[in-house]
């Protein structure tokens, strides 16, 4: 299995952004740290090893990239409109610098599809809703969706715009819907068990139903706790039987 670490140099974020990647050719998946923020943390946490045999035959193409949550909403020591103005600027780097980076690797535009479980969840989904011109499709493994619930009383126009569970209700452009009707890999998961929260994922079906947007969820038994275990067999699920 082919494997590369390199570095991307942000201009939007102003710092170094790690992302590993492995595999040589198939569908390309942008993955977001779940927890750590780490680049490695999916080949850590047994995500790499449970698909290597996919990734070997080239059915995928892994680009695991670092996070900056730890930096954003989860760090209580700046005030909230940094947090925001963070949050776009890391948008810009995943829309423009990683897709970027994505097409070098593989030798012009292709397909992508984005992944993550928990705080990964949240941003592999908000950024496919928010660039489904971008990107083809999203694996969202035990997230939540809806942002208030991190940034408390703060609630600005850039908050809006990456809460899936306020801008979507209201997306009424044709274009944009446009985009959403025509995509095919559109995955949502939960498990039922300690510390899950699948009705997260389910509203957020709801949504996706009310706008006859095709998606495909699934809510897990109680044996599925939040914890990495959890979203390895999940991950490795849909790879296997969905791409």
């Amino acid at each position: 299995m082919e494997i590369k670490s390199d570095i991307i140099v942000s201009q939007s974020l102003n710092r170094e952004m790690s992302v590993e990647v492995y595999g040589h050719y198939g569908i390309s998946i942008l993955v977001f740290p779940a927890i750590t923020g780490e680049s490695t943390e999916w080949k850590k946490s047994g995500f790499i090893d449970s698909i290597e045999h996919l990734i070997r035959i080239g059915k995928c193409k892994l680009f695991c990239i670092s996070g900056v949550d730890n930096d954003m909403w989860l760090n209580n020591s700046i005030e909230p409109k940094e947090k925001s103005l963070l949050h776009f600027n890391f948008n810009k780097f995943v829309e423009d610098e990683c897709v970027q980076y994505i097409y070098e690797q593989c030798g012009g535009a292709v397909p992508i599809i984005t992944a993550g479980a928990a705080n990964g969840a949240f941003h592999a989904a908000n950024t496919f809703f928010r660039r489904p011109d971008l990107f083809f499709g999203t694996i969202a493994i035990s997230g939540k969706y809806d942002l208030s619930d991190l940034t408390g009383d703060y609630f600005d126009e850039n908050c809006y715009f990456n809460s899936p569970m306020h801008y979507l209700p209201n997306l009424n452009d044709s274009y944009w819907l446009s985009f959403l009707y025509s995509r095919r890999h559109i995955y949502l998961s939960s498990g039922a068990g300690c510390n899950e929260s699948p009705e997260s994922s389910q509203n957020l079906a709801d949504v996706l139903k009310e706008k006859g947007i095709r998606h495909h969820i699934e809510i897990w038994g109680s044996e599925y706790e939040h914890d990495y275990t959890t979203w390895v067999e999940m991950f490795k699920h849909f790879v296997e039987t969905r791409l």
